[in-house]
């Protein structure tokens, strides 16, 4: 049904990459959510008052949350569309992060309610009634959510829409809702066990769980992740194909909401080229790259000499003296400049995150077995962090 909406309604839907196909898809599937959550609401709230079973009525309300929630979701995604203006140059994407945000907060408030009404209901338990229609409701309820669960994932991942994800969560978590209001009502039934209150209870601790790790997903993305690897590795296989390109480093990604990325790195390209080819090149890369993922690049030359055996001798040595050390760490931007009485050995060491060495013991160790080489060498080092 989304699929022939989505079709129906948004132009190129398979151009995900487009801002107003984005909108598109959030627009149908949160429309698609409101509606559905009201018609669940208004069912669960008729057959709660009739049975008297607290945990439906319950579930009726988390319903109509629901429907607020997919409002949200939907102003998100037409903020989160605006275009760029003297304020926010970067774009309006990352409200879509906030708009994700408040739906796994209103996931955990539900959770909190409803696991306090049904600590209520444990300790002054109250019978309930039951009938085929009873069942029938919360069965349908149970596939509607897990028919919103597979939509919202589904079309989440095709436009990488953390709102769209957090509201797959949230339908998910609905879904084993009801099935523990389901299986409270069955045992009552069949056992004459009135356990209302304590499945209302499993299942609010299960709410709250799933969005305490949805609002760590949406917080994540606000304060700044590691870029996807794949990520990484496209960039990296445009970027070392051109001919004149020896390596590349220091790769930052600027995340300014889904399909909203700001790149910057270094290429390191021969010293003895010509200028012009090589800023033909770096011009090749940053067209390619904006082409294949509609983002915004700058690239930094470093010449890097490559017809001195001299300096290419002891880069590969001071290389072999940093990889002993760790494994992980690397060097680039390596230079030598030689003085009347000493040569310095000026180079950028990467040292990664969460090593057991500290970056000044990692420096000191370098610096002390440089100095001990012969031709009275300086080690002069700036220490990086990597950023993928």
């Amino acid at each position: 049904m989304v699929s022939l909406l989505i079709r129906i309604l948004v132009n190129n839907y398979n151009d995900t990459a487009d801002e107003k196909v984005r909108q598109g898809y959030g627009v149908v599937c949160g429309g698609m959510g409101i509606i559905l959550n009201v018609l669940l609401c208004c069912v669960k709230a008729f057959i709660g008052m009739m049975s008297g079973s607290i945990a439906i009525i319950t579930d009726a309300v988390n319903n109509l949350s629901d429907a607020g929630s997919s409002l949200i979701s939907i102003v998100g995604f037409k903020m989160a569309g605006r275009k760029p203006d003297p304020e926010h140059p970067f774009g309006h994407g990352r409200i879509e992060y906030v708009a994700g945000l408040i739906i796994s907060i209103i996931i955990i408030v539900l959770g909190v309610e409803m696991g306090k009404t049904s600590v209520t209901r444990i300790i002054d338990p109250v019978d309930i009634y039951t009938s085929k229609s009873v069942f029938l409701c919360l069965e349908i309820s149970i596939g509607v959510k897990i028919y919103m669960y597979l939509y919202n994932k589904r079309f989440g991942d095709r436009v990488q829409s953390p709102t769209m994800c957090a509201t797959a969560v949230d339908s998910f978590t609905d879904a084993i809702a009801t099935t523990g209001v389901l299986i409270s009502v069955i045992i009552y039934e069949y056992a004459g066990m009135l356990v209302d209150g304590w499945c209302g209870l499993v299942v609010s601790v299960f709410i709250i769980y799933s969005g305490v790790k949805s609002v760590k997903a949406t917080v994540d993305l606000l304060l700044g992740v590691r870029p996807d690897p794949e990520y990484v590795k496209v960039i990296e296989k445009y970027v070392l194909a051109q001919k004149d390109v020896l390596g590349m480093h220091d790769l930052i990604i600027h995340n300014y909401g889904p399909g909203r990325s700001m790149i910057s790195l270094h290429v390191e390209v021969p010293a003895n080229s010509s200028i012009v080819e090589a800023h033909d090149s770096v011009d090749n890369i940053e067209r390619k790259l904006r082409e294949v993922l509609n983002c915004e690049c700058t690239i930094h030359m470093d010449p890097v000499v490559v017809d001195d055996s001299v300096t290419s001798r002891m880069r590969d040595y001071i290389g072999i003296i940093v990889k002993n050390i760790d494994p992980s760490l690397a060097i680039h931007d390596f230079r030598m400049v030689q003085g009347s009485t000493h040569t310095n050995l000026i180079f950028d060491l990467v040292i990664p995150h969460g090593l057991r060495l500290s970056d000044d013991t990692i420096v000191d160790t370098i610096k002390h077995r440089v100095s001990e080489l012969p031709g009275n060498l300086y080690a002069v080092i700036n220490v990086d962090k990597p950023y993928v």
